[in-house]
């Protein structure tokens, strides 16, 4: 009895386990959770600021356009999908990325290794670097932060940005605001609410050319190193893996090229912005 006790014991574990490796082999069999759910909803949904130009604006007809949303509708169209844009705040996207909310951000997202923790990043597609935005000749010229990092002047950036952690660390003898968007930071600048904006520098330069009688200022030497990524969800090695291809095949095609000069290198879409 002992022994047809240890026997039935034995073979409802082996069919146990026999039914969690199944279980587990279906479960690894689907492989991209990101993939399949824009394979079934046959849209891309991207996360994006829509106020960072060129890199990603809003038209004055509500259009989401610019080097980013370019990439984006060439990767949905590389998935043969559609491709929807969702406009947040810069500090809520990554939320967005981890609660499943959208697919992908493509918003101008420096890759650090804070944010890597929490998603995976593919790229950089882009290289930036901190500038200032000034109406001020000794901070435009500015070779380091230190030669501003003086008590008095104000300083704005966006808020949960690259911009305000650079700002927090090397311009702690400054007083720093942080704001919601860029357009909301530049006016500050405007109205000398602020002495500066740290942003990345293809935004201040923009920013130059959208108000040329406001007298800004800002220097092409960016002070820092920030290089652009797209942000995709952490639990999906194929997603992430496609992606990287993906990129690769755009660069080594040269359209990535193509892209970054129709943007950075001609200004007619400036009447566009909103």
């Amino acid at each position: 009895m002992k022994f047809r006790k240890v026997l039935f014991v034995t073979i409802l574990g082996l069919i146990f386990l026999t039914g969690c490796a199944q279980m587990q082999q279906k479960t690894s069999d689907t492989e991209s959770p990101v993939l399949d759910r824009i394979q079934q909803r046959g849209e891309l949904v991207v996360g994006t600021m829509g106020n960072m130009p060129p890199l990603n604006m809003t038209s004055k007809d509500g259009e989401i356009f610019g080097l980013e949303p370019d990439l984006a509708r060439l990767m949905a169209n590389a998935m043969n999908v559609k491709v929807k844009f969702v406009i947040k705040p810069f500090n809520e996207l990554l939320p967005a990325l981890e609660s499943g909310q959208v697919d992908m951000v493509l918003s101008g997202m420096t890759i650090t290794a804070k944010r890597n923790l929490k998603v995976a990043f593919v790229g950089p597609y882009f290289l930036s670097g901190k500038s200032f935005l000034t109406k001020i000749k000794t901070i435009a010229n500015a070779d380091e932060a230190k030669d501003v990092n003086i008590p008095n002047t104000k300083i704005v950036t966006l808020k949960d940005s690259t911009s305000q952690a650079f700002a927090e660390t090397f311009l702690d003898k400054t007083t720093l605001f942080t704001t919601g968007t860029y357009d909301e930071a530049v006016d500050m600048v405007l109205q000398d609410e602020a002495q500066a904006m740290i942003a990345d520098y293809h935004i201040c330069i923009v920013s130059t050319f959208r108000y040329p009688e406001a007298g800004l200022l800002s220097v092409i030497t960016p002070l820092t190193y920030e290089p652009i990524g797209i942000a995709i969800p952490a639990n999906d090695p194929l997603m992430m893996n496609w992606t990287r291809n993906t990129l690769n095949n755009l660069e080594g095609s040269g359209i990535l090229k193509e892209l970054k000069l129709k943007w950075l290198n001609a200004g007619d879409w400036l009447n566009k912005l909103k």
